[in-house]
């Protein structure tokens, strides 16, 4: 292929369509590869940033509703479980939606969903309000969390397999900063207007909704290399390493928007924090969280991703020993330190976990063949068997944002403290740590020691 093939526009369809897509082609990265996959990449994380944020509403609504709502501790934590839940379920059509409709198309389908639970909130959060209506509207805002999957699988399509650590941890990361930016207007809202207006934040968000949703039509591509594929989400299901991965990503992504949601609501029951000084420290961890994220996926890129797994649980797990720490001796300075720590690792796991998952399978391609396999055929069968694995993946890790806040409920429920749930989950990520170094770690030292007999996923 010469360089002047290379440096022309790629052939399009109607719509933004681009026919040619050779990302691991570094003639085709460096002349036309890079420019188009980084324009798509910076609006795409425009929506996902809105979309984290509408999934994050309820987390700070329920900081405004006070003994008017007739709503208690429970009933908030299961409130703000909804949106989690029903995020989670939509994350699967969410990642086919991208081949089967354009990355292009189906952000900006994405996007234009989120007005849904916007707008009916408008009508509907004021005291009087039923509960059973808070629980439906609430479900409503799941659509902002099913747009990380099909935005996670686009990018995966349009970055080579280096650069998809920083580039995956860049879109997820500031995605995950809509949870901090959500909760920062929402103090800004209580700081300025007290407690009694939250639909203030409505009239921010249905513009935006609209901004980006355009944004993404005029800039984003589609591109005509990625097709629906029923027998690559079959063998991705099918493969261990998914439910392997899924298992982990409970452990970094669901701790990070499961805290992220409880984070108010563990501050104003456990320290008795108004809503006023909750709203004004929970941003904090949220934010750090998301920054970090690219980190992780940039550290994956340089010395593994199992590696910085492996050691992020574990210090996932002294963190959560801080905070069981501070609940027992009511410091609340030390509690906000382990917990925003917390949301630091569950950052950087986040990057890391991700890098893993297309490494895998790249792995497993190149496993096939030096076993005499034609190597344009495994390359792209790892392609698609990674981004239907990337989606099914984040559904099941959102998940873990559901259990945090369960446990938290039922853990404030029976003894009035969020002890008991801390200790749950400090066993879940030795547990995740464990894994990661008998599956991967110690897989790894095989390859070392012996290539041809250690499992291909041992080299991520």
């Amino acid at each position: 292929m010469s360089t002047d093939e290379l440096s022309s526009s790629p052939p399009r369809r109607a719509g933004r369509w681009i026919e040619r897509w050779e990302p691991e082609n570094p003639e085709f990265w460096a002349t036309i590869g890079r420019k188009v996959a980084t324009r798509n990449l910076w609006f795409s994380i425009f929506v996902e940033h809105v979309g984290f944020s509408v999934w994050s509403l309820w987390s700070v609504f329920v900081l405004f509703m006070g003994p008017e709502y007739h709503i208690d501790t429970a009933g908030k934590f299961f409130l703000v479980s909804t949106p989690t839940l029903v995020g989670s379920i939509l994350r699967v059509p969410y990642t086919f939606g991208v081949a089967r409709f354009g990355g292009r198309n189906f952000t900006v389908f994405s996007g234009l969903m989120l007005l849904i639970p916007t707008v009916v909130a408008a009508f509907v959060v004021h005291p009087g309000t039923s509960y059973t209506t808070f629980m439906v509207v609430a479900a409503l805002a799941g659509f902002g969390g099913g747009n990380f999957a099909s935005s996670m699988t686009n990018i995966n399509t349009l970055f080579p397999e280096g650069r998809k650590g920083l580039a995956l941890g860049l879109n997820a990361g500031g995605g995950n900063l809509g949870v901090a930016v959500v909760q920062l207007i929402g103090l800004l809202i209580i700081g300025v207007s007290g407690v009694a207006h939250p639909r203030l934040m409505l009239a921010v968000y249905i513009p935006l909704i609209v901004i980006v949703s355009l944004c993404a039509v005029l800039f984003m591509d589609n591109l005509a290399t990625v097709r629906n594929d029923t027998g690559a989400a079959k063998e991705a299901v099918s493969d261990p390493q998914t439910g392997i991965m899924s298992l982990l990503y409970i452990g970094t992504f669901g701790s990070f928007i499961g805290y992220s949601f409880a984070f108010g609501l563990v501050l104003q029951n456990e320290f008795h924090r108004t809503p006023l000084q909750a709203a004004a420290v929970t941003f904090i961890g949220p934010l750090l969280g998301s920054l970090i994220r690219p980190v992780g996926g940039w550290l994956s890129d340089r010395v593994g991703g199992t590696r910085v797994t492996f050691w992020n649980f574990l210090l996932m797990g002294v963190a959560t020993l801080v905070c069981v720490l501070a609940s027992n001796t009511s410091s609340l300075a030390l509690f906000t330190v382990g917990f925003i720590a917390l949301f630091v690792f569950s950052g950087v796991g986040n990057g890391s976990t991700y890098k893993m998952i297309p490494a895998i399978f790249r792995a497993k391609a190149l496993a096939a063949i030096d076993a005499g396999e034609d190597p344009e055929a495994a390359l792209l069968r790892a392609r698609r068997v990674s981004g239907a694995a990337i989606g099914i993946i984040s559904a099941v890790g959102a998940l873990g944002g559901l259990l945090i806040n369960m446990a938290f409920r039922e853990s404030f429920a029976v003894t009035k403290s969020g002890v008991p749930a801390f200790y749950g989950f400090l066993v879940f990520y030795v547990v995740c740590a464990a894994v990661t170094y008998a599956v991967y770690l110690r897989g790894a030292k095989a390859v070392a020691d012996s290539p041809a007999g250690a499992p291909a996923y041992a080299r991520v």
